[in-house]
């Protein structure tokens, strides 16, 4: 099988994609909207319909992600949406403050396309996965999650990292069914340099 590639941006693509974000979630905090895109503006690279995700962290901290796996849309548009998202519409973050976004780092994730992992059990899941560089979608019924490649940063161990991932799902840890099916997929992930501490006032 071919391996999984993803799209190739340069430099000042994902400058421009960054710059988005910001304005995304500067027009959430002034207008409660997202950034409008016109997408006839954009680049060929950033009219791709592509998967991305946006992860915002604070100190190094998750404060918000939301992204698609796949997409309808143009990735600039989608990179705009899912900025605001990720600032104001994860579920498990209250939504982001004026005074925090100052001192939040935005990194977007762009995906290759989705890749079925063939296993039969848990054992051969934990053979197939390549740690540090598969993104991974569960789905088992109703439940569903994924953890991006950068996750592996956290969790190293394939065993604790399907752990969590079953967990983020809904499912117990060590849960194996039949109808549980894998996907695996790489990602382009660039982000916005560590904001500077703010200045003591003296």
């Amino acid at each position: 099988m071919a391996p999984l590639q993803c799209i190739e941006l340069g430099g000042a693509q994902q400058h421009h994609l960054l710059n988005l974000a910001r304005g995304s979630i500067n027009s959430g905090l002034s207008s409660g909207q997202p950034l409008h895109i016109n997408a006839s503006s954009l680049e060929e690279e950033l009219k791709a319909h592509v998967g991305v995700f946006v992860t915002l962290t604070i100190n190094g901290k998750l404060r918000g992600c939301i992204g698609n796996l796949q997409s309808n849309k143009p990735l600039g548009v989608s990179v705009a949406d899912n900025a605001f998202g990720a600032a104001f519409r994860d579920p498990r973050f209250g939504k982001l403050e004026s005074e925090e976004f100052p001192v939040t780092r935005i990194e977007i994730s762009v995906l290759s396309r989705l890749e079925h992992v063939e296993a039969e059990s848990r054992a051969a899941l934990l053979r197939a996965i390549h740690p540090g560089k598969d993104g991974l979608l569960l789905e088992d019924g109703k439940y569903h999650a994924t953890f991006l490649p950068q996750v592996w940063e956290q969790l190293a161990e394939p065993e604790h990292f399907l752990d969590q991932l079953l967990l983020k799902a809904g499912l117990p840890a060590g849960h194996w069914s039949p109808t549980l099916s894998f996907k695996r997929y790489h990602s382009l992930s660039f982000a916005e340099s560590e904001p500077a501490p703010p200045q003591a006032a003296g």
